[in-house]
């Protein structure tokens, strides 16, 4: 009777059967070697965040900043980007830094607006700056849905975003600082008496303690890979023993710890991968109606400039992270596109870091920016979801603006790799 119900709502142009090749794309995404990352990486951020990292770094930047205007603020960035090359885990890293450093930017005196957006814009960082989950899942989805000789892996993506991620750092903080030039109670700096009495004896020690630790980390997982001693799935794991070692060093690790860490690690796991399979689902059948060979040949006889229609991927990509996850975009939008990126025989690495900055903004927008959700639910009472919401739109336009920037130059992209 079910066999007879499928005849009748089958269409003849899809057939039950090419669900057969269901399970064996469902095994070749599980054995799929880059993907082991994953995990790896997110093992890494969570280890670091319950080391007390964090903590140490943003107590010893914001007094090295403290004395100048917007100096705390500078300081979020800072770590932020440290934090972003050492876990690349985003709520994580908005949170702790809601917890440390948004209660004492606002008893500094800081305006909310500015204090909220530096937090959540600087805890996305780890979305553009390596090692990212986001920049594993672009190559590995560009690479299997290209149809061209053009491969894009791991390794050379991350080369690929470093630059672009560390200018948007300075980009940040260049607009701190003027921002607090034009707005000196917005941003105000701490007292010298204030600071002198933070600098107690062996402070030195402790700057050098606190910058030591991340950098041997950077070093240990982006260095073996930009050296070709190891590849991505390998230096993740170099990544995730030596945040095991730091956690020792400092004193936090435990066996309930390195359980917690485990539990929320499956977790996070578990959510991408099934997020993953629905996505090749969706693909396959996208693929099996000629979906893909459809909009590429639209595309072709529209006669679509290919920088018009970069402008328009760019702009759904856009519209869409204001409502969907990040991981839903790669794993469906990607895969569509990137065949027709293909047949404009356009630079697919290029292409990739663009789309990563894109997906950044989707952090920050409304109305499920997981960062802005991240950072109220651990912002003091008093600061509003207005506030947080006025606070990030500099900090979206400035990311537009800088993808404009890489869109017109894609110099900055590819003359490094």
């Amino acid at each position: 009777m079910f066999a007879a119900v499928l005849s009748v709502v089958e269409p003849q142009w899809f057939h039950m059967n090419n669900f057969n090749f269901l399970p064996s794309r469902f095994m070749g995404t599980m054995n799929n070697f880059v993907l082991i990352a994953v995990p790896l990486f997110v093992f890494m951020g969570i280890m670091l965040d319950k080391s007390g990292l964090a903590e140490n770094l943003l107590e010893t930047m914001a007094l090295l900043f403290g004395r100048l205007r917007g100096g705390l603020a500078i300081s979020v960035v800072i770590v932020g980007a440290l934090l972003a090359a050492s876990t690349g885990i985003v709520g994580a890293t908005v949170v702790t830094m809601g917890l440390i450093s948004l209660p004492t930017m606002l008893k500094k005196g800081y305006k909310p607006e500015l204090a909220t957006g530096v937090i959540a814009s600087s805890g996305t960082l780890g979305q553009i700056i390596p090692p990212s989950i986001v920049l594993v899942l672009l190559a590995d989805v560009i690479s299997s849905s290209s149809r061209s000789s053009q491969t894009v892996d791991v390794g050379t993506m991350f080369k690929a975003a470093l630059i672009p991620g560390f200018v948007l750092v300075l980009i940040y903080i260049v607009y701190i600082i003027l921002f607090s030039l034009f707005n000196k109670d917005a941003a105000p700096a701490i007292s010298q008496e204030e600071l002198a009495a933070a600098k107690e004896k062996g402070f030195a020690l402790r700057v050098v303690k606190a910058f030591l630790l991340p950098m041997f980390l950077i070093m240990a997982v982006l260095g073996s890979i930009f050296a070709g001693v190891a590849s991505p799935t390998e230096a993740a794991a170099v990544g995730a023993f030596g945040a095991t070692l730091l956690s020792i060093f400092q004193g936090k690790f435990s066996l309930s710890m390195l359980k917690e860490v485990m539990q929320e690690t499956t977790k996070l796991t578990s959510m991408v991968f099934l997020i993953l399979l629905g996505a090749t689902t969706f693909s396959l059948v996208f693929r099996t109606l000629g979906g893909d060979v459809y909009l590429v040949d639209l595309i072709t006889r529209s006669q679509l400039p290919p920088m018009a229609f970069l402008a328009l991927v760019m702009m759904v990509i856009f519209v869409t992270g204001f409502f969907i996850d990040f991981i839903e975009i790669i794993f469906i939008i990607v895969p569509v596109i990137t065949p027709i990126f293909d047949a404009y025989d356009m630079n697919l690495l290029w292409i990739g870091v663009l789309i990563a900055m894109n997906l950044q903004t989707s952090f920050l927008t409304p109305p499920f920016g997981f960062a802005l959700f991240y950072l109220k639910g651990v912002a003091p009472e008093g600061v509003t979801t207005q506030q947080i919401y006025r606070g990030i739109i500099p900090f979206v336009i400035i990311q537009l603006i800088f993808l404009g920037i890489i869109i017109l130059f894609p110099q900055i992209v590819t003359s490094f790799v």
